[in-house]
């Protein structure tokens, strides 16, 4: 659901070196002579003359001195906005000291940043890298575990129109370092996945990829490659296992496949009581408005009691997407001048959003649509409830997590079935400049009891290890002998149990692919060997982790 059509990437450290020889100096023998050099006094150097900015530690120019000046300026019309570029002819330097000046401004904890010269980096992206906070948890992961670049062009291709290079499938690594385990945690209908000859589905288990192990091979570029390919029409051979135990061996071609943020929605019938189930995979398109929008118009005609709303893959998208989210679930009575989610900025900016210049206002539990993909002022639906089963693991993060807190501020139960989220309760603005995005965080948020320590994640209470944010729910880990949706999978059985019980049932997946799923979260491994050791990959997938302000053509 990601668009890959226009590769990010990272390219290698290049180290400039200037060699300074002494001036040899030759005198003739005889009858030749040299001119006599002048006193020092009567012919001063020449100054220096600068090629770009220069670095006075602890010293920041305004941002805006260094915003689009461009080693290789853009020209043209933006696609996303209609409006020509900004960029104007620039350096590498004057870019560096644009993301300095920037960070310095607007990251949440710009005072933990070391203060680098940029001339001694020299590429801009690895610049990037160094301007974040090295603090860590109570857990002991990296607090900032979230920074990250991505090209501009492809991130408003896939905000859009959902739109992406791929297959249709979307790949969960329960191990990503030898002995690799990667398996398909769904796939979209009408994709190369679910087409012959690949007729995927979940829990196939991917065994080689272009002919290179998967499990334990060394190749690592050929595997990501094959996984997360650049853009459509791109061949690749894989071989799966599928949940029959079949092995089998097919070429998939990649293609430019258009999600839906809802891959399921379905209402079942338990014991007279209309039971909702959403499957929800993205706030992070505009789409995600309008199928939310009609999924939860279903759920309100049928009248349902309660919601399991499965987020379990959910890496975030934009705020106010989960905002109306939350309205519709929790309805009027509940949210009416409550508080989703209060942003607080950096102590430099106590009241003004430092990008936008405005006001800081927290984010309502929207009742009305925000323009995303339904139109500006409609009235949403809702199905009242004070009780909410949400499905995760360590996939669930950002704008999926606010959703968790936001009701929690009103006093909606939400009862965790799964595993502990990812822990993300920053935000920030994607902002471009010289064709390049970058997300840095720029903000933290709060619900309406202003709670939004949860750094760690929110953990269900009778986990084994209690990491996280302690709610109401059960552990369970991920269960891939079932396509999502089906009644007996271990997640959704779980929920439908403790509807009826209110205690965990034991659950024979309880432990699955737990440490994966912690490792995916952060998408860190000491492994050499380890596929999200890939920067490429590494962005595309903390793309999915995200919490937006921003909203495509500035609705938000």
């Amino acid at each position: 659901m990601r668009n890959f059509g226009t590769r990010s990437f990272r390219r290698p450290l290049v180290i400039s070196t200037l060699f300074l020889g002494s001036a040899l100096l030759l005198t003739a023998c005889g009858g030749g002579s040299s001119p006599t050099p002048p006193p020092p006094s009567l012919s001063p150097p020449p100054p220096s003359v600068s090629t770009g900015p220069t670095w006075t530690q602890g010293v920041f120019e305004a941002e805006g001195v260094f915003k689009n000046r461009c080693a290789a300026p853009r020209s043209g019309t933006n696609p996303a906005t209609g409006q020509p570029y900004l960029d104007i002819a620039g350096s590498t330097l004057h870019e560096k000291h644009w993301l300095r000046s920037w960070s310095d401004n607007t990251y949440l904890w710009y005072r933990e940043i070391e203060d680098i010269d940029p001339a001694t980096i020299a590429d801009r992206l690895d610049y990037f890298d160094v301007l974040k906070s090295p603090a860590i948890t109570s857990s002991g992961n990296a607090r900032d575990r979230f920074h990250f670049t991505i090209d501009t062009e492809e991130h408003q291709q896939r905000v859009s129109s959902g739109a992406s290079a791929g297959y249709g499938a979307r790949f969960t690594f329960i191990r990503s370092a030898p002995p690799r385990d990667i398996r398909i945690a769904f796939v979209e209908a009408g994709s190369p996945a679910t087409s012959a000859p690949a007729n995927l589905d979940r829990g196939a288990v991917i065994l080689r990829i272009n002919g290179v192990d998967v499990i334990n091979g060394t190749d690592t570029n050929t595997l990501n490659a094959g996984l997360f390919p650049d853009g459509a029409d791109e061949n690749h051979t894989f071989r799966v296992r599928d949940l029959n135990g079949t092995e089998r061996t097919f070429t998939m071609t990649s293609a430019i496949v258009t999600s839906d943020p809802v891959n399921v929605a379905k209402t079942i019938d338990v014991a007279g009581d209309k039971i909702g189930y959403l499957h929800f995979t993205t706030f992070g398109t505009s789409s995600a408005e309008q199928a939310l929008f009609d999924a939860m118009t279903t759920f309100q005609n049928e009248g349902i009691s309660d919601l399991v709303l499965d987020l379990r893959y959910n890496g975030g998208g934009f705020l106010a997407i989960a905002g109306e989210l939350g309205y519709m679930i929790a309805g009027n009575a509940q949210t009416s001048g409550a508080i989703f989610d209060k942003l607080t900025f950096n102590d430099k900016h106590p009241t003004i959003d430092p990008v936008t210049g405005r006001t800081l206002v927290p984010t309502p539990f929207y009742s009305t649509a925000r323009g995303f993909s339904v139109a500006a002022g409609t009235a949403l639906p809702t199905v009242n409830l004070n009780r909410v089963f949400i499905l995760s693991t360590a996939r669930t993060c950002s704008a999926s997590e606010a959703v968790i807190n936001g009701l929690r501020g009103v006093d909606v139960e939400v009862v965790l079935i799964g595993t502990t989220t990812c822990g993300k309760p920053y935000g920030f603005y994607a902002t471009d400049n010289c064709g390049v995005t970058y997300f840095t965080i720029q903000f933290r948020g709060e619900n309406d009891k202003t709670f939004g320590d949860y750094a760690d994640g929110f953990t269900p209470i009778d986990a084994a290890i209690n990491s996280g944010e302690l709610i109401p729910g059960c552990e369970v880990g991920d269960d891939f002998t079932k396509v999502m949706g089906d009644e007996t999978e271990a997640l959704f059985s779980t929920a439908l149990s403790y509807r009826e019980t209110g205690v965990c049932p034991v659950v024979a997946t309880k432990s699955l692919g737990e440490a994966s799923n912690k490792a995916s979260a952060a998408f860190a491994s000491d492994d050499p060997l380890s596929l999200y050791n890939d920067p490429r990959v590494r962005s595309r997938l903390l793309l999915e982790q995200s919490l937006i302000l921003n909203a495509p053509l500035g609705k938000e």
